[in-house]
């Protein structure tokens, strides 16, 4: 048999490719420099095969090791599968575990059940990466996360999705606002550039365009919030009016505000859910999270059978 490249070999030349820098590389694979470019020659060797252009100033990846470097990420990914599925046999919900989260879920939620997740799994070492979900998404199949707690719908392919909570959208005023009649509320009543909503690249605005049913532009105010904190502030400060998760009411971010909130069409809500790797051996152990997540819900939340 050929000399395969070792686990070791693989994970140091994947460091590299996203450093770019022999010390920093070893730095963030805890190892001496000496024994980080030693691991890289011997990869080249079994290869016979230039991965790397070294100069005084910078590493430069070759042509071709972009390309193993893209494959030696999935293999990675593959060996880590095998130790899940190995740990999965002897307890759901333990050792490491890396959850993604979105911005506009993670102060709501994770407060909830994680207490509750650590008293009935103590040995599970959760690590928490928030972000928005076209990043999350990336990360996963990349292999840096083991599952996302995400807003539903998102198109998505190679992974399996769970759906758990349903959460309503509110409409989201300043007490004594002119801006909008709140006994009377009517979309088609709102005036122009009224409605504040949050940048692009969140999901949360393409949920509320769609499940608020939010079709006039002219309404949509030219200037986005680059966060929840922002959007909230700038309803507080009566520019606009917005729409938001039900499970934000009662949390920190409207503490001390003069917002006020107010149910909407019952049809307008989004799906919270975890989203994971298409045939992972951890599904069941993502599964049994998703009870705990569900059993510690908001009260404005309604449960999704699966």
């Amino acid at each position: 048999m050929e000399r395969l490249p070792t686990i070791r070999q693989l994970g140091y030349f994947t460091a590299l490719e996203e450093h770019r820098h022999f010390g920093r590389a070893a730095e963030a694979c805890f190892v001496s420099q000496s024994a980080f470019s030693v691991a890289i020659r011997e990869l080249e060797s079994s290869l016979a095969i230039q991965l790397v252009d070294r100069t005084r100033k910078q590493v430069t990846i070759t042509a071709v090791g972009s390309d193993i470097a893209a494959q030696a990420r999935l293999v990675l990914r593959d060996a880590q599968a095998l130790v899940e599925m190995a740990r999965h046999e002897r307890e759901p919900l333990e050792g490491r575990l890396s959850l993604g989260v979105i911005p506009t879920i993670a102060p709501f939620l994770l407060p909830r059940f994680m207490p509750a997740l650590h008293d009935s799994h103590s040995r599970l070492r959760l690590y928490l990466r928030e972000d928005v979900t076209a990043a999350l998404l990336e990360a996963l199949l990349d292999g840096d996360v083991d599952l996302i707690l995400m807003a539903l719908p998102y198109d998505m392919h190679h992974v399996e999705v769970l759906p758990l909570l349903r959460d309503p959208f509110r409409l989201a005023y300043r007490k004594g606002t002119r801006l909008i009649d709140p006994r009377h509320y009517r979309f088609n009543r709102l005036q122009r550039d009224s409605i504040l909503l949050l940048k692009d690249d969140h999901c949360l605005r393409d949920h509320a365009l769609a499940a608020c049913k939010l079709r006039q532009p002219d309404k949509l105010n030219r200037f986005a919030a680059s966060s929840l904190l922002t959007l909230v502030q700038m309803v507080d400060a009566d520019l606009g009016i917005t729409y938001l998760p039900a499970m934000a009411e009662g949390s920190a971010l409207l503490a001390n505000t003069q917002i006020r909130t107010q149910a909407i069409d019952k049809n307008a809500y989004r799906d919270i859910g975890l989203v994971w790797r298409r045939g992972t051996g951890r599904a069941e152990e993502f599964r049994t999270l998703g009870a705990i997540i569900q059993k510690h819900k908001p009260k404005s939340a309604q449960r999704v059978k699966n």
